[in-house]
């Protein structure tokens, strides 16, 4: 009984000593002060005419590719798809203070881990719905294409399978800037095996953890709260799969597709495809990263550049059951 009532109190120092630590660091992360400048060049757009049309280029020369001439920006102005663009964004943000305040608050915890971040300005347009591109950062910009977040039940997504609608919110728009600058600084991809796939898409995810800490893991990884019980629940028999069929350090590429693209759902070739949601090799590259820092004295911008097969080794990873 003395040797259980021991563990306990030492259990019990650590979560405090934990806690304590995050609350100070979330304190730090609160006393960053950010001037985060928002344009909204789809407004600005929208009610442009043939005499302001050179003030707007040379605010925006960037957007404006020098080989098009004035008639074509008056005639995509005159264009019935794009004024349903900008009515449609105009009704969903009108006011953009919510997600200027989301963004400052990645952008100051981005700031507290990489104090060489240069905070971008913010550029909001549309895009003609090109979800591939909705967000696109710089060194100096950052461009989101507001009409690629305005619900998954929005009529400019008709005919879209609906794993690309469910994205398609705005719900997902800070995620969706996290994952452009965690791919900005991470290692590029060089291994060609599951593993190291699994292993690229975990670091992005832990550094979301740490930069995305505001937000819920759901909204980190851009599924349902179904969809993450789902993968809770079934971690253990998704690691026996892999493991048993040899697809760790298996170089196919179908694999990509199968468990770490976009998909509706991901595919085992089993019955139970249907329930499983997509990118599920993500999730599990996400919890090997996370249990190798659980179990490894390390800052976590040292773990970026560390092997895969090494995280795997030294994460003394056990699936939940």
């Amino acid at each position: 009984m003395k040797k259980l009532i021991f563990v306990v109190l030492i259990f019990l120092s650590l979560l405090f000593i934990n806690c304590g630590a995050e609350d100070k660091t979330a304190e730090e992360i609160d006393k960053i002060v950010l001037d985060v400048q928002v344009e909204r060049f789809d407004k600005e757009f929208a009610s442009a005419t043939l005499e302001t049309l050179p003030i707007l280029k040379g605010k925006y020369p960037y957007l404006f590719p020098a080989q098009y001439p004035d008639s074509i920006w008056m005639a995509k102005l005159k264009d019935t798809i794009q004024i349903e663009l900008n009515t449609e964004v105009e009704k969903a943000f009108s006011n953009f203070d919510i997600q200027k305040t989301k963004l400052t608050n990645l952008f100051k915890h981005i700031k507290y881990y990489f104090p060489e971040f240069t905070i971008p300005k913010v550029i909001t347009l549309t895009s003609d719905v090109n979800y591939e591109n909705r967000v696109i950062l710089t060194d100096s910009l950052l461009l989101i294409g507001l009409d690629n977040y305005l619900g998954e039940e929005h009529k400019f997504y008709q005919g879209f399978q609906g794993y690309l609608k469910k994205g398609l919110d705005e719900k997902y728009l800070v995620s969706d800037v996290a994952s452009e600058f965690c791919g900005s600084i991470l290692p590029q991809r060089s291994g060609r095996t599951f593993l190291d796939q699994m292993i690229y898409h975990g670091k992005t995810l832990y550094l979301k953890d740490k930069i995305m800490a505001f937000e819920s893991e759901e909204q980190r990884i851009a599924y349902t709260p179904e969809q993450l019980e789902w993968a809770k629940l079934n971690e253990e028999n998704i690691w026996r799969y892999f493991v048993d069929r040899n697809l760790l350090y298996s170089t196919d590429k179908q694999l990509q597709p199968r468990f770490l693209d976009p998909a509706p759902f991901s595919k085992f070739q089993l019955e139970l495809d249907n329930e499983s949601p997509g990118r599920i090799g993500r999730y599990v590259g996400w919890q090997i990263v996370r249990a190798f820092m659980e179990n490894n004295d390390l800052d976590f911008k040292q773990m970026l550049t560390v092997p895969a097969e090494e995280i795997l080794k030294k994460s003394n990873y056990k699936p939940r059951n």
